[in-house]
């Protein structure tokens, strides 16, 4: 039923009302209020929070011995550590140091991570380490060129040429293992504490040096680095000892 009142009646009306004091618009009719109490429709359930997914945690060490076993060459071992994403060294290095020298060679030398000669060659042992052991080599008619085989624990240099933390060592062993079956040397020269922490498992190459041990089923000799050798010279003694250890023992198999 429309007003009777014009828009303006109507309109001076509601604001004498409002200075009498009302507050509240009331219809027509009386409206029960306990009714909609109970008729009043119940507030919906909020949505139930998103369940939170967690990342899958992935066991580093248990990929890089999936990633290692079915490797059957050395190219493709190359190509497994290049594809492996679960160490962060690989993230801040420039090159994968993977190997120099002869695969196949008798003697293979393992050092410990590449450093800042190495990361930019890709080579290990280069710079003034390296032409150190390639006269360490030649004294005793070795050469990478012809009869040794270089790699690395780590593939990748450490930030500020630091020691490798222990999962490090852990998550590379397999390839450095698989590396060892593929190139299949005679002996194993294990340079610097490093090297022997990861391979046998101790360090302490002042003690260890010049001591044959077992290495994955090799004959394997720990040595000072040649980059100790730089810093303490008067090693060079105990070094070339160890040296004419390496040769004996060529020379006996």
């Amino acid at each position: 039923m429309e007003s009777a009142l014009d828009y303006w009646s109507a309109k001076a009306l509601l604001e004498w009302q409002v200075e009498l004091g009302a507050t509240d618009a009331l219809c027509e009719l009386p409206v029960d209020r306990y009714a909609l109490e109970k008729s009043a429709p119940k507030p919906a359930k909020p949505d139930a929070a998103p369940k939170v997914v967690k990342p899958k945690e992935v066991d580093p060490v248990a990929e890089a011995k999936a990633a290692a076993a079915g490797v059957t060459s050395l190219p493709a071992l190359q190509a497994a550590l290049q594809g492996f994403e679960h160490c962060s060294l690989k993230r801040g290095a420039r090159n994968l140091v993977f190997s120099d020298g002869q695969a196949g060679a008798r003697v293979m030398i393992i050092g410990e991570a590449p450093g800042r000669d190495e990361d930019i060659a890709g080579k290990p042992f280069v710079g003034r380490s390296g032409q150190l052991l390639d006269k360490m080599l030649a004294a005793i008619d070795l050469s990478r060129d012809s009869s040794v085989y270089i790699t690395n624990v780590l593939p990748w240099r450490p930030p500020q040429n630091r020691d490798p933390e222990a999962v490090e060592l852990a998550m590379m062993l397999p390839f450095l293992e698989k590396h060892i079956a593929l190139a299949q040397p005679d002996v194993l020269v294990l340079m610097g504490n490093i090297s022997c922490q990861a391979v046998l498992g101790r360090r302490g190459i002042t003690r260890m040096r010049g001591k044959w041990d077992q290495a994955f089923g090799k004959p394997a000799l720990p040595m000072f680095h040649p980059a100790f050798l730089l810093r303490q010279p008067n090693q060079k003694r105990q070094a070339w000892a160890d040296l004419l250890a390496l040769k004996a023992r060529l020379k006996g198999n």
